[in-house]
């Protein structure tokens, strides 16, 4: 089993022009067992997470801080058996008091061994708008989109 699955679908819509390398951060994809933080941490902006596979997380699978919105659709988690694990997402860097203004919504994804996604924020649609790229698919599909997803096997000289 693949995680997170590199056939997987994230638009970015950014409230800031400028992008840099620290706006989301991802464990490496080398050894997909070693992925021990969150997979996908999220700041500043509009997150479509659609279609993915999480597996083999240890903390979380979805983190994010600066009040971004996350719009997760038709994404398939497999909680890991370690019994604090269980939580898809981690509200990094602020309290409860804050992140509870921000918008993360989960719709139509799949939670096994005990997967829990914490929704906060106003949760009317018209607020995930922006964070929309593209219909999600059913996530008992997730399996079958996935199955040859991973790192591309390439090698100088030759075609990807």
């Amino acid at each position: 089993m693949a995680s997170p699955s590199l056939l997987c679908f994230i638009i970015f819509f950014f409230f800031f022009s400028l992008l840099a390398p620290t706006l989301i951060s991802s464990s490496p994809l080398q050894d997909p067992q070693s992925v021990v933080q969150e997979v996908h941490r999220c700041r500043h902006g509009y997150f479509h997470v659609v279609n993915n596979d999480y597996t083999h997380w240890e903390m979380y699978a979805i983190g994010g801080s600066a009040a971004p919105t996350i719009n997760s659709q038709g994404n398939r988690f497999l909680a890991p058996d370690i019994r604090f694990s269980k939580e898809v997402t981690k509200h990094e860097d602020a309290p409860e008091s804050e992140w509870k203004n921000w918008n993360w919504r989960s719709e139509g994804d799949l939670m096994l061994n005990g997967a829990y996604f914490t929704p906060s924020g106003a949760g009317a649609s018209s607020s995930y708008a922006r964070a929309s790229s593209l219909g999600a698919r059913p996530s008992s599909l997730v399996g079958s989109i996935t199955t040859a997803a991973g790192a591309l096997n390439c090698r100088k000289g030759s075609r990807c």
